[in-house]
């Protein structure tokens, strides 16, 4: 990391590998919304004070400059937000600064040879996790209605499965709002029906 200019080490703990691990990861029981909440990191660097930082390792293979300027990019730093803050709430210093590791991969090699080759560029990130508990109390307040929220016509998924019926010669109507009993319902029946 030096030859970056970062006088940054690996950090070295015993539950480094299981934080790493899909449904696993670094885990924190956040008690207003009784949810117990993980996020896998991909690697976290540490100063010699003893401060954290969280690091995302990204891959792509364009010929345009990397950065996180586009728009889709903020699921990136939301990522990372949320990754300090389930630290923090484990008592760790955890640094605003975080750090994507983009490998952008080579597109002007003559051949491909079976070997792909990467230019390697970290860009620093300063990162606020004030959004996260809300956003947390928000999500449990949706689950916890009587109904399912109806569809928002800027989701780009919702869409996105709009179109694609369509297409497929099943229209579907304007969603109405899903009963959560309704729903309840179908998982009981369901769940007798295997035992």
């Amino acid at each position: 990391m030096e030859s970056f200019g970062l006088n940054l080490v690996p950090f070295n703990h015993s539950q480094m590998n299981e934080w790493r691990e899909n449904f696993k990861g670094v885990q924190y029981f956040y008690e207003p919304a009784n949810f117990i909440l993980t996020g896998a990191v991909d690697d976290i660097w540490t100063d010699k004070e003893g401060i954290l930082y969280v690091v995302d390792y990204k891959a792509t293979s364009k010929d345009s400059e990397i950065n996180l300027d586009a728009g889709w990019q903020i699921g990136y730093k939301n990522q990372m937000e949320f990754y300090q803050w389930l630290l923090r709430r484990n008592n760790f210093n955890v640094s605003d600064t975080g750090y994507f590791v983009y490998c952008n991969g080579k597109r002007d090699a003559k051949a491909f040879d079976a070997k792909l080759e990467f230019d390697i560029k970290i860009i620093p990130y300063t990162g606020k996790d004030n959004w996260v508990e809300k956003t947390i109390l928000a999500v449990k307040d949706c689950l916890i209605q009587e109904r399912c929220p109806a569809a928002n016509p800027e989701c780009d998924y919702c869409n996105y499965r709009d179109s694609a019926n369509a297409k497929e010669g099943a229209k579907s109507k304007p969603e109405k709002a899903i009963s959560v009993k309704k729903i309840r319902k179908v998982k009981n029946k369901t769940q007798n029906q295997l035992i």
